[in-house]
């Protein structure tokens, strides 16, 4: 759950600077994906704040293929919106983000995690 939150944060910048960039402003179709980026998120706000470690991973699982879409339409449309470094580097970490939930999503399985036994 740390780890995925850490990634988060990098997606949250991704998301902002696409929903701020001149470029993407007018193109409803392009608005998308950082909106996708947000629902994904946001999502998993509530249960990281609540410390609920089976249902974030049960919502970071649930709601993956939305943030694997957004990535990989961006990842699509990235060289027709922009040629800037700032646009290859938002799209390469969204990618290795999203990549690396994925990856931590599976290497957890469905496992359900416990808390460690009180050692008191």
């Amino acid at each position: 759950m740390e780890r995925i939150n850490a990634l988060l944060a990098h997606v949250w910048m991704v998301r902002t600077f696409l929903k701020h960039s001149d470029e993407l402003e007018e193109d409803i179709e392009l608005l998308a994906i950082p909106r996708a980026l947000f629902d994904y998120v946001r999502a998993l706000e509530g249960s990281y704040r609540d410390r609920n470690i089976e249902r974030y991973l049960k919502l970071a699982r649930n709601k993956l293929k939305h943030i694997q879409s957004a990535s990989e339409q961006f990842t699509q449309e990235q060289p027709d919106i922009s040629d800037h470094t700032n646009f290859k580097m938002a799209e390469h970490s969204l990618r290795t983000c999203v990549k690396d939930i994925e990856m931590i999503l599976g290497s957890v399985g469905t496992v359900m995690l416990k808390a460690p036994p009180d050692a008191s």
